[in-house]
């Protein structure tokens, strides 16, 4: 294959894959983005295995089929509850192919050149391993905490950001020994203590941030690892591998401030340290307790919802854990049959990670038409019968409108309690992510369902199938 095909070869893969980025961006064209992003994923290997790569091909194919195989068997075993955690791992892997490769790269003496030019290529396979290891480090703690092996509450060591500084300074005193080292034919000694800094300083930085921001620790590891595979790029002078790597990582980037908006978060505050206690565990009490929580049975919540002319639901991490997605969509074709108008409140940061809650409603085919985001939606509660809130806490939590010191002062929240009345699933008065308790479940107007969501919600279908069988 000639290099001019092979370059147009490329170009194709980058133009499917800004389909694709554009497709995803909206859940009724996320379908058509996912094949075009494949296909062009797919063009891309094609055409570096056969146009690009002229030596050691049983080795490559070795490595296509080996990975290949672990591919399959993920895509076949892994839930889409698990999905948080799969993102994770898979940013880890991005980050060690960065270090491997640069490692690689710089101990290959063909690939080693001289003067000004030796110096920015120098230049770029530190900063490519830097990269990676934060990322690769990074990503497992955020694994961990994601699949519950490590806690959730963010580990502050006593002057942590000062620790931040001093990592980053020997980072920067390494790179310039590294410089002068490689341009004397050495340069592995001060690599190698970059690399042990660089995965120590992952480990801190994503060890430091709570349960509570999660969602903007996915999106900025999804970030890091686009920039590393840009990185790799320059590194063995790939154009594709620059340009998408540079697509992944600012669309993270872009994405990260999202995130941080929609908690009324500042970025740098969440890479310094997240808020909460993260465990699911009540925070300590403060003050005089907020009043009695008012129970409701399955029949009942079916009562309610069948009396309605207008429902709101608002699915949580709650609804992920119990696998209950299909459980709620049966439940919403009922209510639709009955003439009543149910549409489901997403905001930005329900879950583990970005979309989240959006990935698993369109698994269960659920109607796009039906699935708004927090800003299309939140003027409608005070309009509504009944909002059903399935295993969601902060992002329902009146706190943060109504008390300045609370640690989500600010948040944009959905603002269910304006509900006629709301329903709160959950299995017990544990608070969430941030740790801080939710005025919500002792309102007048608010009834707790207590129990495992998918088997209440299981209740709630089957009380309303005997209602459409009476009725007809």
């Amino acid at each position: 294959m000639s290099s001019g095909l092979v370059t147009m070869c490329y170009l194709g893969s980058t133009v499917l894959f800004i389909l694709a980025l554009g497709g995803l961006s909206k859940q009724d064209t996320a379908r058509t983005g996912n094949l075009q992003g494949i296909a062009g994923m797919g063009l891309a290997l094609f055409t570096t295995v056969f146009g690009a790569v002229t030596a050691n091909i049983p080795i490559l194919v070795g490595g296509l089929a080996i990975g290949g195989t672990f591919g399959i068997v993920l895509a076949r075993r892994v839930q889409m509850t698990q999905m948080p955690e799969l993102v994770a791992i898979l940013h880890s892997l991005v980050g060690l192919a960065a270090v491997l490769v640069g490692f690689a790269n710089f101990m290959d003496a063909t690939t080693r050149v001289t003067g000004v030019e030796g110096s920015i290529h120098e230049i770029e396979t530190y900063l490519g391993i830097l990269i990676g290891a934060v990322t690769l480090s990074g990503s497992v703690i955020a694994f961990g905490k994601l699949s519950g092996r490590i806690g959730g509450k963010p580990l502050t060591l006593p002057a942590r950001h000062w620790l931040n500084l001093g990592l980053l300074l020997i980072i920067l005193w390494f790179g310039r020994q590294f410089l002068v080292e490689a341009e004397a034919g050495g340069g592995l000694t001060p690599l190698l203590i970059m690399t042990g800094v660089a995965l120590v300083f992952g480990v801190h930085m994503v060890m430091a941030i709570g349960g509570a921001d999660m969602p903007v620790v996915i999106s900025m590891l999804n970030s890091y690892s686009g920039w590393a595979a840009s990185a790799t790029g320059f590194m063995l002078s790939n154009d594709l591998l620059i340009v998408t790597g540079a697509l992944v990582g600012s669309s993270g980037a872009i994405l990260s401030y999202i995130m941080c908006r929609a908690m009324n978060r500042k970025f740098l505050s969440v890479i310094a340290g997240g808020f909460g206690s993260g465990d699911g565990k009540p925070a300590a009490a403060s003050g005089e307790p907020q009043g009695e929580v008012q129970s409701i049975d399955a029949a009942a919540t079916a009562e309610l919802l069948a009396e309605a002319k207008e429902v709101i639901i608002i699915p949580g991490y709650g609804m992920a854990v119990a696998q209950a997605q299909h459980t709620v969509n049966a439940i919403t074709k009922l209510l639709r049959d009955r003439g009543v108008n149910v549409r489901f409140a997403i905001h930005p940061v329900a879950g583990r990670m970005p979309g989240h809650m959006n990935v698993l409603l369109a698994e269960a085919h659920v109607p796009y038409d039906i699935v708004l985001e927090m800003e299309e939606i939140n003027e409608d509660f005070p309009k509504t019968d009944v909002s059903i809130v399935i295993g969601a806490n902060d992002i329902v939590n009146p706190s943060a409108e109504d008390e300045p010191n609370s640690p989500i002062a600010g948040m944009p929240v959905l603002q269910v309690w304006k509900s006629k009345t709301t329903i709160v699933l959950k299995r017990s008065m544990a608070t969430g992510y941030a740790g801080v308790e939710n005025p919500l479940f002792f309102k007048d107007n608010t009834k707790m369902l207590f129990g495992d969501a998918k088997k209440s919600l299981d209740a709630v279908q089957r009380a309303l199938q005997e209602k459409a069988e009476v009725a007809a």
